[in-house]
């Protein structure tokens, strides 16, 4: 994959995803797509541009020729987005005129437009009074659009992939009885971005009881010889896509009920792995992992979902949980990363990010899925 400048996609890239978005809108029944600065509009323009109280807006109509909406001090934001390659109009606008009017300029009266879910209320209200109209949510569109990943977007993730592991592996250089969870998160910070991320998005190290906590980040702990240590980290890798992926260590041979315990959790998080190809329903795999600790007598020691989307954000579509009956796709991506917790003693997740094939599914994560012993 050729990138420009490292931080987005050749521009033909966009230009097929704003055309792809445009016909979306119409076969949604909408005149025109309104998306502000977050995910959406770096997925569609390349463009980073931040949002303030100054409306920025991607407009993107069913028939015509897209424009962008900024406040003319704010136009330099866009010089490193795709936005001038593709010849999008800049519609700038300085203090003292109504942005959101402009934003809805030639759309015709009423028009039925989609906004992103970013966008603040501080511009969806104006836009609803301007318009006439009750605004819906872009998502069944926008979704659409990020879910299925492109062989340029699975590329990156398989990177981002291959570098979260090669800090996994060096788990041990850092990971040990007597130090605090925060510095171990520290160092495991600055191991994620020499691997070649943009950021370290999150470091979770949960030792001891702080593993039953599966959001737990880490704190002034010292961590203990006979700690369960869950470590769950990831960040961006550019242009952005994100890395995820949990391992869970020790420094001993665990007591033969947390070995079983365990064994469990790799089994149901396998057998998850292996329910993933397409026409499979997202709450199957769900089920597959569930049903395995369920069978344990684990089930209510598994309080999360089995799995979330990843793309240039953390959490996105297709979500992995009971009731969700989307069929996977080829180029869905998303976590599988079933844990047990409990509460005042220990806790234990295995996560890896998979990308849905034409017949199954590939592991973008291929560290060991054992309770490792440093």
């Amino acid at each position: 994959m050729s990138t420009t400048g490292e931080t987005r996609f050749p521009s033909d890239v966009y230009r097929r995803r704003v055309q792809r978005a445009a016909d979306l809108a119409s076969e949604n029944g909408f005149d025109a797509l309104v998306v502000s600065p977050g995910p959406d509009l770096q997925y569609l323009v390349g463009s980073r541009a931040n949002t303030f109280e100054r409306l920025t807006a991607l407009v993107i109509p069913a028939a015509g020729s897209p424009r962008i909406v900024v406040a003319r001090l704010e136009v330099p934001s866009l010089s490193a987005s795709a936005v001038g390659d593709l010849g999008i109009e800049v519609a700038d606008w300085t203090d003292g005129q109504d942005a959101h009017a402009i934003a809805l300029a030639g759309l015709g009266r009423q028009p039925r437009i989609a906004i992103s879910d970013a966008m603040p209320a501080l511009h969806v209200v104006p836009l609803a009074q301007r318009s006439g109209a009750t605004p819906s949510l872009a998502t069944p569109v926008l979704r659409e659009l990020r879910m299925i990943k492109d062989g340029n977007e699975i590329d990156v993730l398989r990177r981002a992939g291959a570098a979260i592991d090669r800090v996994h592996a060096r788990m041990g250089e850092w990971l040990r009885p007597g130090r605090t969870e925060r510095d171990v998160a520290a160092d495991i910070a600055d191991a994620i971005l020499a691997e070649g991320h943009s950021g370290a998005e999150f470091v979770i190290v949960g030792s001891g009881p702080n593993g039953a906590d599966p959001h737990h980040e880490h704190s002034d702990r010292e961590i203990t010889a006979a700690d369960i240590v869950v470590i769950d980290i990831g960040g961006p890798m550019e242009p952005g896509y994100n890395s995820d992926s949990t391992r869970t260590y020790c420094f001993t041979e665990p007591p033969a009920e947390i070995a079983e315990t365990y064994a469990a959790l790799q089994e149901a998080q396998a057998a998850a792995v292996a329910a993933v190809r397409p026409g499979v329903r997202a709450e199957s795999v769900d089920a597959a992992a569930r049903d395995v600790l369920g069978e344990r007598g684990l089930a209510d020691h598994f309080i999360h979902r089995t799995g979330h989307g990843i793309g240039l954000s953390v959490h996105e579509e297709p979500y992995i949980v009971a009731g969700n009956t989307i069929e996977l796709r080829p180029g869905m991506a998303f976590s599988v990363e079933p844990g047990v917790y409990f509460p005042g003693r220990w806790g234990a997740r295995i996560e890896d990010i998979v990308t849905v094939t034409d017949d199954g599914c590939e592991p973008l994560n291929l560290r060991p899925h054992e309770l490792t012993v440093l």
